[in-house]
């Protein structure tokens, strides 16, 4: 027989959201004599944001049963409603039809408008998924009425990111985003489950992030990593919350803080956050190719794309970093054909930058026409700051310099008032490569000088020593002209703080510098590089 104290500290546990204990408790309730129904939807919740979808799956499914036993069918068609849209989740499509197929049955005999309005999501995202927009759409615009005339928060929340979706996948990006705005409301207004805002939300930020909106991306994280917070067990979604932390902060110019954040989420998802399985590794993957760790990258885009996502513009860009431009000019090109619209726009900017290093500046300035079209649909500041970086890379390509420099300081002025340092400083690299074609060597080196500042403070090697060659530095060793200067000054005893006043540059550069010789020459300590130094006649 079931402890009625057993029993309720499962129920306790499940309101106060404490996921782990729900699990114990209720599961344990169950073992020894078995939940009702609604019980049985507690242990499904709490086991599926544990990372339990097994477990997830079979409490609810014999909540639906529970429910017809006991003559309560509407009960019972909303489990249904809910399993064909956890199904979806968990990627087994037929499962789904199967769920929806049972929901709108007996959401029909019911005769319940909000029942038979939720009864048919599943549906919709199916629609949806199949590439039926515009049917989609539909769906989801007659579901929201349901819910607005019925006051039901959370069904207009579930509606409002499906008709969000439906729109940008139909072009109108603009009033996509406004529907994501009035999921977003629901949820601060508490009227959402704890499921359904963490499908939301990392829905919308990663849409967010795509669009290059950081406004509402930053707004949108803060929202979930408060109600992440306040539930320390929650583990569906953890993971997931940290790749997109770990995006933003690359954007940012937090190097140190992504690499953080994508370990996180990489730990995350091994802890059971299934739905991290692609952003995870891709996170953890474009630091790496940014930082110039080519083979782990590899790795890491491998497991990206195991997910059933393709890993991109990410591994295009790999392969350009490597050297590769053919490979990496087929590979975007292949991938930017076969996409939707609104992410054939987030790949544009790299299909720009491959097709002018693989030698195509033609194809570059369609892409770039295209990525402007493309963007009249909802521009951010971010995507103008982008389009105009890329408008300099083409002119440069094309041989007009002075059209280059004028796009390139506007991207570089774009790029500091949205806070994006790295982007800042590749465009003004973009500057300085079109200020020494108009011959003043003088104005390109300050350009140089500034980029490489913020190259080294984050540690971006491979974008490092793309500007030694455009400078035309001679390396040493695996060593740039920077990193020989800051060797030299340690083999002499001087502190990180000694050399930064020296070279007119921060402890934290100095430190980075410090780091990235000790990496390159597979050392691990300051005597280590003063002997390097001796050796090698550096002194």
């Amino acid at each position: 027989m079931t402890s009625p104290s057993t029993l309720d500290a499962g129920r306790a546990a499940a309101a106060d959201r404490r996921w782990a204990d729900a699990v114990e408790y209720l599961g344990r309730a169950d073992a020894d004599g078995g939940l009702a129904a609604s019980d049985l939807q507690l242990l499904s919740t709490a086991a599926l944001l544990r990372g339990e979808p097994p477990l997830a799956v079979d409490a609810a499914s014999r909540a639906y049963a529970e429910h017809l036993v006991a003559s309560d069918p509407a009960a019972a068609g909303r489990v249904a409603g809910w399993l064909a849209l956890e199904m979806i989740e968990l990627g087994d499509f037929s499962g789904s039809v199967t769920w929806s197929a049972r929901a709108m049955r007996v959401a029909s005999t019911v005769g319940d408008p909000r029942l038979i309005a939720f009864a048919r999501m599943g549906p919709g995202v199916a629609q949806l998924g199949s590439g039926d927009a515009a049917e989609s759409r539909r769906t989801f615009e007659e579901v929201r009425a349901v819910a607005e005339e019925y006051d039901d928060g959370e069904l207009d929340a579930n509606a409002s990111l499906g008709l969000g979706k439906s729109l940008i996948e139909l072009g109108e990006v603009a009033d996509g985003f406004a529907s994501y705005d009035r999921a977003i409301a629901a949820i601060e207004a508490g009227r959402v489950g704890p499921f359904s805002t963490g499908v939301i939300c990392c829905a919308l930020i990663s849409d967010a992030t795509m669009a290059q909106d950081l406004g509402r991306a930053d707004a949108w994280l803060d929202l979930l990593d408060g109600w992440c917070r306040a539930q320390p067990s929650l583990v569906t979604f953890s993971g997931q919350r940290h790749a997109l932390r770990a995006a933003l902060q690359i954007v940012r110019g937090a190097w140190d803080e992504a690499a953080a954040s994508s370990e996180l989420a990489v730990g995350r998802f091994r802890a059971g956050d299934y739905r991290a399985v692609y952003g995870a590794p891709y996170s953890a993957a474009e630091l790496q190719r940014l930082r110039g760790s080519f083979r782990a990258a590899e790795e890491s885009y491998r497991r990206a794309g195991e997910s059933g996502w393709e890993p991109q513009p990410g591994l295009a860009l790999l392969r350009l970093a490597a050297g590769q431009a053919e490979a990496a000019q087929a590979e975007i090109r292949r991938n930017a054909a076969g996409v939707d619209g609104f992410t054939r726009r987030f790949v544009l900017p790299a299909l720009i930058e491959i097709e002018v290093a693989a030698g195509d500046p033609a194809a570059a300035r369609q892409a770039l026409a295209d990525l402007r079209a493309a963007s009249a649909s909802m521009p951010t500041p971010m995507l103008e700051a982008m389009i105009a970086s890329a408008e300099a890379r083409v002119l440069l390509a094309e041989g007009d310099a002075q059209g280059a420099l004028d796009a390139a300081r506007d991207a570089s002025a774009r790029f500091l008032a949205v806070d994006a340092p790295v982007e800042r400083a590749r465009a003004r690299v973009l500057a300085g490569r079109a200020l020494r074609a108009l011959g003043d060597r003088a104005a390109a080196d300050a350009e140089f000088g500034a980029a490489r500042e913020v190259f080294a403070a984050v540690g971006a090697e491979p974008a490092l020593a793309e500007l030694a060659e455009v400078m035309g530095e001679r390396r040493t060793g695996a060593l740039t002209e920077r990193e020989v200067e800051v060797l030299r000054l340690v083999s002499t005893g001087l502190t990180n703080r000694g050399i930064a006043q020296r070279l007119s540059l921060s402890e934290k550069t100095v430190a980075r510098h410090l780091s990235n010789i000790f990496g390159k020459l597979g050392i691990a300590s300051r005597s280590a590089a003063t002997a390097y130094a001796y050796e090698h006649g550096l002194v």
